[in-house]
């Protein structure tokens, strides 16, 4: 599944969308050399830019239709601030699972956690986000239906 917005960044770092619906996202990241640490593991960075894109998108689907296509894109969000818990070294591919836990109009209190491909978890984040109208300019920048 494609994101359903552009996001140069997120792309550059490999992340596949693999759900996004009704407050909930998964994103996996085959991890890459270039992107551990000197212990050649996940780099932390990566690891929780992991986990705030996810709880990001877990955000932005939350008031979709739940009849709506897969990745149908919602509300704009920006995180306001972000906790990380590093359990164990992440290496491998990595899967991201997030979820709003509660909302307001205009705020998403979320959580992710970081799993293994054993289903070992790695790391776990919380998070809040705002949630922001897009504005028009930034329209060019949502893939249309079916493309890039």
């Amino acid at each position: 599944m494609e994101f359903p917005v552009l996001i140069p960044f997120v792309q550059a770092m490999g992340f596949e969308l693999l759900r996004m619906q009704g407050g909930e996202a998964e994103i996996a990241l085959p991890l890459r050399a270039d992107q551990h640490n000197s212990l050649n593991m996940a780099h932390g960075g990566v690891t929780m830019t992991l986990l705030d894109v996810t709880m990001a998108h877990a955000a932005r689907s939350a008031d979709v239709p739940a009849d709506a296509a897969p990745g149908t894109l919602g509300r704009a969000v920006i995180t306001i601030e972000m906790k990380t818990t590093f359990m164990r070294p992440a290496v491998g591919r990595l899967t991201a699972r997030g979820r709003v836990l509660s909302r307001t109009p205009t705020l998403a209190f979320c959580e992710a956690s970081l799993l293994d491909e054993a289903g070992v978890l790695l790391a776990h984040a919380t998070g809040s986000f705002k949630y922001l109208t897009r504005p028009a300019q930034d329209s060019r920048r949502v893939r249309a239906a079916g493309g890039d």
